[in-house]
């Protein structure tokens, strides 16, 4: 996220970018500057080793000459005498005239200047003292300047000193003898606040009204009500987006759009909310992982699936998951530690101290997600639904409507079973006398392809090897004189697989057509019996009823509801019109199976009759009739569940009630459906390995690591808060310790970003780069104040912004 961006105002003139200390105010005078009496090492010393020696005599053992180290303390001094630099290896090799032991060695193309030189034997000669580097040393409040001490050039036309930044600021500056600029006026001040602060140029009316405002006050005010207005999340969302290397679209050749602005609105919500950093760092890296995580929890880990997701075809999937993961882990360390972590994919790093198994170990924390790096689908699994407000409201409401019918349905079941003894003797009594359905008496069975059984209760079963595809032929008697209904019942077998529907692998069936023919006693068709309309207990999909009688052989019925077909089926086909059955005729069922899923061929099927004007689909009469002739006592519970389900649907209320709910369900479920989702984080049940990889190639796996921070990052004492002591097993541990006291490089990073985004530089120029590489902050006391202050405060992001800008620093 390196911001080259200039500062939107447009306004600061060069003296207000203080960390240029030569340069006077305007109308001023400024002295020169006084020369550097004593060396350090941090500022003086590091960045000439850095930038010189250390690729050939750093932490990369690949690289390393020599067997020397000179990232070390032990490493530069075997190099020198302390207070002594012309006694010193180091000396005499970087002022040596001899091309074989000069160095740095004339092929580097590197050289060391006579400054630099005369700066290394200063400080080998004030002793040597060496520090480890800056931005890795614990993290300490420092002294604040006292006004006192800053009054020894005190004039009397002087800005005041508002806060500690001041103080810090004034300090430099009187090293350097430059005199501080004056504040600006009213007009641009309010210009300035309201483009940092909200992205937005104030208002005609809002300038006039604060220029003529003359309360003291008046620009804290002002400074509040930007920090309160809804703008300000959104200002201040556009940093953390370029951070987050926030898209719409996967990017690569086929860039599709993907919906992460859930995600974004939540961190313009967050920052208006003032989430404290810390809840915001934790929740972004692992908030599924905290107990009885929210769903605004889980929302926030959508900042590491931001990454490009590529769905190009011949891509090996494995790749592509590294790659996401290698991006995710590279990610944090940047925004989080500003180490440059991805210069560890395929060896030690050449200037920080973190090896190649450093960054393995950190991969490792992300390495648990369940992305398979498959293309196809813009928003891979894991993903969150996430509703808008009124979305939210809507599914509420539906809720709690659901909620009420639920109680209306118990209490309605309640009432009707104590009617249902008495129901239960009529209702045998009817069915003994006139069943609704009554079963066919099949008298041939035949199939195109596979052989089929009449069993005594007259239901049909296949056998044999089951072709691809087949067509059954049954004829059979009507128990009816007038039919108006037919039904097919698919019942389960043990001799289908997991005792389902067919000899299918699913144990589905599709049927394709449906015909039913009136014959006489030579086979000869009298009629053919038109279907009006159908009904099924399930439909699959677009595999639905009526599509056994369309006409058109590559649609059809199906029933498929999970991993396998585990329990019976029925549909019902309405006639036309109704039909006599008259003596001597029969009826001829045609059942054609001519899907392109093989072997999807009904497998054991009972055909029904009915007279009844207005048929009803419900459990098969048998069925039901053999519950009732059971012993109360004796009763299975798939029986008494019968019973019951059987007698509630005789009652008008509860078919009202039930069919509302039914209608509730599925407005909610449509709801959901169209509910955008969020690519988010989540680890698998089963924990992946992590292993090295070569020259950091996919298919080359080395050494296997666990999950941990680098080396010079773990922890040295024990009995914290967080408890970062323990073994670091997952992203929670992560999050929690990139916010913990122990960590130096969080709260750095962090407010010099904020202080980036304000004066257009930060403290540290390398925002992403705090390691040796990286420019040392002259203002290093300012820095480790606002960061100190910054975690003192609660992380409050607000009252560090509040801090800034109240500031003359920034007023000026």
């Amino acid at each position: 996220m390196r911001s080259t961006y200039p500062h939107p105002t447009g306004q600061f003139g060069p003296a207000i970018v203080i960390l240029l200390l030569l340069i006077a105010g305007p109308g001023r005078s400024a002295g020169a500057a006084e020369p550097v009496t004593k060396t350090d090492f941090s500022s003086d010393i590091r960045s000439i080793i850095s930038e010189n020696c250390v690729f050939c005599h750093g932490p990369d053992e690949a690289t390393r000459e020599a067997d020397l180290r000179l990232d070390t303390r032990e490493g530069i001094e075997s190099v020198i005498e302390k207070g002594s630099a012309a006694n010193s290896e180091l000396i005499h090799r970087l002022m040596s005239d001899d091309p074989g032991e000069v160095m740095p060695p004339p092929e580097s193309n590197r050289s060391v200047t006579t400054s630099e030189i005369a700066r290394l034997q200063q400080w080998i000669d004030d002793g040597a003292v060496w520090q480890k580097h800056w931005a890795f040393r614990p993290l300490s409040m420092p002294n604040i300047p006292t006004a006192k001490s800053l009054n020894h050039n005190h004039n009397d036309n002087d800005p005041p000193l508002r806060n500690p930044i001041d103080h810090f600021v004034r300090q430099k500056l009187q090293e350097h003898n430059v005199e501080p600029s004056p504040e600006a006026s009213r007009s641009t001040l309010i210009r300035r606040l309201s483009l940092d602060l909200t992205g937005l140029p104030p208002t005609p009316q809002a300038v006039d009204d604060f220029v003529s405002d003359t309360a003291p006050d008046a620009y804290e005010k002002l400074v509040d009500r930007l920090l309160n207005s809804h703008a300000y999340g959104q200002r201040m969302a556009w940093n953390w987006l370029d951070a987050s290397r926030y898209a719409d679209t996967n990017g690569y050749q086929g860039d599709r759009e993907r919906t992460m602005w859930p995600w974004r609105d939540w961190v313009v919500d967050a920052f208006n909310k003032n989430l404290p950093y810390d809840k915001f760092t934790i929740w972004q890296i692992a908030g599924d992982l905290l107990p009885d995580a929210t769903m605004e929890q889980k929302l926030a880990t959508g900042f590491s699936r931001n990454h490009m997701i590529n769905g190009e075809g011949g891509r090996i999937p494995e790749e592509n998951r590294i790659e996401y993961v290698m991006d995710m882990s590279e990610t944090v360390g940047t925004v989080w530690l500003g180490l440059t972590l991805n210069c560890c994919r395929c060896h030690d790093h050449k200037y920080d101290p973190l090896s190649n198994r450093d960054y393995y170990r950190f991969f490792g924390f992300f390495n648990q997600t369940p992305v398979t790096g498959a293309g196809g689908d813009p928003q891979t699994a894991p993903n969150l639904a996430v509703p808008t407000a009124q979305q939210a409201e809507e599914l509420a409401s539906l809720a709690k409507q659901i909620e009420q019918a639920d109680k209306q349905v118990t209490t309605l079941t309640q009432k009707l079973a104590t009617d249902q003894p008495q129901w239960e003797t009529q209702e045998r009594e009817q069915l003994e006398i006139n069943p609704r359905w009554q079963a066919t008496k099949p008298i041939k069975a035949e199939a195109t392809g596979s052989k089929l059984s009449i069993l005594p209760d007259q239901s049909v079963l296949t056998s044999g090897p089951a072709p691809d595809t087949d067509t059954y032929t049954i004829v059979t008697e009507s128990p009816e004189q007038y039919v108006t209904a037919l039904r097919i019942d698919a019942l389960r077998h043990e001799s289908f697989p997991r005792n389902s529907l067919s000899y299918s692998d699913s144990g589905n069936f599709v049927l394709t057509e449906l015909e039913i023919h009136v014959i006489d006693k030579d086979s000869k068709k009298i009629a053919t019996l038109e279907i009006a309309s159908a009904e099924a207990t399930f439909e699959q999909g677009s595999l639905v009823v009526t599509n056994a009688f369309d006409g058109n052989n590559s649609t059809g019925w199906a029933v498929y509801e999970g991993r396998h077909v585990d329990r019976d089926h029925a549909a019902m086909f309405r006639l036309k019109n109704p039909h006599e059955i008259k003596a001597g005729q029969k009826l001829q069922v045609v059942l054609r199976h001519d899907s392109v899923h093989k072997k999807h061929n009904l497998g054991h099927f009972l055909i029904s009759v009915t007279n009844e004007p207005d048929p009803k689909l419900a459990e098969n009469d048998r069925n039901l009739l053999a519950a009732l002739k059971t012993e109360k006592t004796q009763r299975t519970d798939a029986q008494k569940l019968l019973i019951s389900k059987r007698h509630r649907i005789t009652s008008p209320d509860f078919k009202k009630l039930t069919d509302k709910k039914a209608t509730l369900i599925k407005q909610r479920d449509a709801l959901n459906r169209s509910l955008p989702k969020v690519m988010v984080m989540a680890d698998m049940a089963k924990p992946r390995k992590t292993f090295v990889l070569d020259r950091g190639l996919y298919n080359k796996p080395t050494d296997e690591v666990q999950a941990g921070l680098p080396t010079m990052m773990r922890p040295t004492t024990a009995g914290d808060s967080n408890a970062i002591s323990k073994q670091l097993a997952n992203r929670l541990t992560l999050a929690q310790w990139l916010v913990d006291s122990q960590n130096p490089l969080t709260a750095r990073v962090t407010v010099n970003r904020f202080w980036q985004q304000i004066f257009g530089i930060g403290l540290v120029k390398t925002t992403e780069d705090f390691g040796t590489q990286g420019e040392v902050p002259t203002q290093m006391e300012l820095l480790n104040w606002l960061a100190k202050t910054f975690q003192q405060n609660g992380w409050n992001v607000k009252k560090l912004i509040r801090t800034i800008v109240t500031s003359h620093t920034y007023r000026q």
